[in-house]
């Protein structure tokens, strides 16, 4: 997926306002108003470059005459130490602008690069890995795009493109049956319900239900489940996935493995701009 510009901009400003302030003291008392120079932007580490177009909109929203080089695109591959991009123009601007770019660069490349591992650790099973909305206010969309440079594929963006029924929604409706016949009197959408026990799969399939989240079942109730669905629904496993597991959770036969840790516990890669 590619972030709107506008989704960009909103974002980048937001974050130049949390960082700047009134105005950054030590760049202007130390940098002539004049002054000009380069910089390159360098991932210092092994991993998938994300944040190439947050990085950019920083300097430019910082200042227009800033000339903005990528080297790489976002979802690529790196082996080690790469610049990924070259700055120049007004040096006040890039001095500025370069600690909200690395945030958006590092953490991003850390959500593709843990993604990626995750997507690597399933080859072969013909699962496909889910993001979830566990991710950083304000970054959703950012982050969103960080799981698919990785490989993996969007979820729900929000609450209003997807269905998804939830144990605090069943205790609600009173049973999986009447949430489902509310839920296709109130939508068009697809209808996904979380199953906790193989006596909830039963009852969603009884229901008529597009796609089940099995959640936090063992492998041996996860192998069941799929022998009690057999085609019938989507079935998506979720929770305590870890790359340790995720293989073994793969070859249960389910369709996907939804994984928050993709947003909410990957580690931002190391990233630095250095004057050239």
């Amino acid at each position: 997926m590619a972030v709107a510009t506008d989704t960009l901009e909103r974002v980048v400003v937001a974050a130049l306002v949390e960082d700047v302030g009134s105005g950054d003291v030590t760049t202007e008392a130390t940098v002539d108003a004049d002054a000009v120079g380069t910089a390159e932007l360098l991932l210092k580490e092994p991993g998938v470059v994300c944040g190439i177009g947050a990085a950019e909109a920083v300097f430019s929203a910082l200042d227009a005459d800033v000339h903005f080089e990528s080297l790489v695109d976002d979802g690529t591959d790196v082996e080690g130490t790469t610049v990924v991009a070259v700055v120049a123009g007004p040096l006040r601007a890039i001095l500025i602008g370069e600690r909200t770019a690395l945030n958006f660069l590092g953490r991003l490349s850390g959500v593709a690069t843990l993604t990626r591992r995750y997507v690597d650790a399933v080859a072969g099973t013909g699962v496909t890995i889910l993001d979830t909305r566990k991710t950083t206010p304000g970054l959703r969309l950012l982050e969103k795009h960080a799981v698919a440079c990785g490989g993996g594929r969007n979820h729900r963006f929000g609450l209003d493109d997807g269905v998804l029924v939830k144990d605090n929604h069943l205790r609600a409706a009173g049973s999986v049956a009447a949430a489902v016949d509310r839920l296709r009197a109130a939508s068009p959408l697809p209808v996904e319900i979380e199953c906790d026990t193989l006596a909830q799969v039963s009852e969603a399939l009884a229901a008529g239900v597009d796609a089940i989240l099995l959640d936090n079942m063992t492998a041996d109730d996860l192998v069941a489940a799929v022998a009690l669905v057999r085609g019938r629904a989507r079935l998506e496993a979720s929770g305590g996935v870890t790359l340790e597991n995720v293989r073994a959770i793969a070859e249960t036969g389910v369709d996907e493995i939804s994984v928050g840790a993709l947003t909410h516990s990957a580690r931002s890669l190391d990233v630095s701009l250095e004057l050239t």
